[in-house]
C-alpha cells in the first residue's frame, strides 16, 4: 500500500506544471475565447441584434481602411494611439530604470529605507486611474492650480497664458499622465529583480575597472532586461486599449482608437456596432504584434 502510494506521488510530481493549472486555465480560455468569437462574428456582419438575416462581410474592415462614412478618424486615430502608447511606454521603461538604479545605490548618502521607498511607490498605484486623471486635470489644466497660482505671484498676466499641458493635440497630457502612474509599477518590477541578484556583480565589475554606464551595459541592463521588457508590454497594451483618460485629458481630433471605437459602439444605426468590432480586433491584434516583438527582443538579448 506505502508502494502504491509513493508511485501514485512520483507520478504527480513529474506531471507538467500546466495540468495543476488546467481548471483555471480552461475557464479563462472559454471566457476569453468567446469574447474573441463573438468580436470577431460581430466585426464580419454577424449581428444577432438585428433584424436581417445575417450575412458574412469585409465591409467594417473595408470602411476602416479606405475612410468611408464615419471611419474616416480611423487611420489619424491609429497613428495617434501608436504615438501615444510608445512614448508612454518608453519614457515609463527609463525613468523606472532610472529610479531603480537611484534606489539601489549607496544608501549611506540617503536615509531612505528600503520598506519606505517601496511604500512610496506603491502610494501611487493605489490611485486609481480616473482620479489621477482628473486630479492633473484640476493641476495643469489653463484654468487650474498651478495656473491660477502663477498668475497670482505675477509669473505671467492670466490664467491663459500658462501652456496647454492637458488636453493638448500632441497629447501630452495623456502621456504624462500614464508615464507618473506607470514609473513606480515598472520601477517595482526592476527592483524585484535586482534585490533579487547577487550584488557583488556590480562589485565585480567596478574591481575589474568597469565605469557607471558600462556596469549599466554590461551588468544591470541584462539582469532587468527581461522583467523590463515584459512590464513595458504590459504598459503598452493597457495604455493603447484604455478609454477613460484619453477621454478626459484628450481633445476631439485626434482621439485614441478606444475613444473612436467607443463612438461606434454608442451609434444609434446598430450597423455602426460591426465597424467598432473590427476596430477592437485590429487593436488586440496590434498588441499581439508587439508581444511578438517584445519576445524575439528577449531571445535576441538572451543569446
Amino acid at each position: 500500500m506505502l508502494q502504491h502510494k509513493w508511485v501514485r506521488r512520483s507520478a504527480r510530481a513529474h506531471w507538467p506544471g500546466w495540468l495543476a493549472l488546467a481548471p483555471a486555465l480552461g475557464l479563462t480560455l472559454i471566457l476569453f475565447g468567446a469574447s474573441v468569437i463573438y468580436g470577431l462574428a460581430q466585426s464580419v456582419g454577424y449581428l444577432s441584434f438585428l433584424d436581417s438575416a445575417p450575412q458574412f462581410s469585409l465591409n467594417a474592415y473595408r470602411n476602416l481602411m479606405t475612410g468611408q462614412g464615419y471611419s474616416d478618424e480611423f487611420w489619424p486615430a491609429l497613428g495617434f494611439s501608436l504615438w501615444v502608447s510608445g512614448a508612454a511606454t518608453v519614457l515609463s521603461m527609463g525613468l523606472a530604470l532610472g529610479v531603480s538604479i537611484w534606489l539601489m545605490s549607496d544608501r549611506s548618502t540617503r536615509r531612505v529605507s528600503k520598506s519606505a521607498d517601496t511604500l512610496i511607490l506603491n502610494i501611487n498605484l493605489a490611485f486609481p486611474h480616473l482620479v489621477w486623471a482628473i486630479g492633473l486635470l484640476l493641476l495643469l489644466s489653463q484654468s487650474g492650480l498651478i495656473a491660477r497660482l502663477a498668475a497670482t505671484f505675477g509669473w505671467i498676466q492670466t490664467p491663459a497664458d500658462f501652456p496647454v499641458l492637458v488636453r493638448d493635440r500632441y497629447g501630452l497630457g495623456i502621456i504624462l499622465h500614464y508615464v507618473t502612474k506607470e514609473v513606480p509599477f515598472l520601477a517595482l518590477i526592476v527592483l524585484a529583480v535586482l534585490r533579487s541578484q547577487v550584488e557583488a556583480y556590480d562589485l565585480v565589475a567596478l574591481n575589474l575597472g568597469a565605469n557607471r554606464w558600462q556596469r549599466l551595459r554590461y551588468v544591470t541592463l541584462p539582469l532587468v532586461l527581461k522583467g523590463l521588457l515584459g512590464g513595458g508590454t504590459l504598459v503598452f497594451a493597457f495604455v493603447f486599449g484604455a478609454y477613460e483618460v484619453p477621454a478626459i485629458l484628450g481633445v476631439r481630433f485626434p482621439r485614441m482608437l478606444a475613444t473612436v471605437g467607443l463612438d461606434f459602439f454608442a451609434n444609434p444605426d446598430l450597423r455602426s456596432r460591426a465597424e467598432g468590432m473590427a476596430i477592437s480586433v485590429l487593436m488586440a491584434a496590434i498588441v499581439v504584434i508587439v508581444v511578438m516583438i517584445t519576445r524575439r527582443m528577449e531571445q535576441h538579448a538572451q543569446n
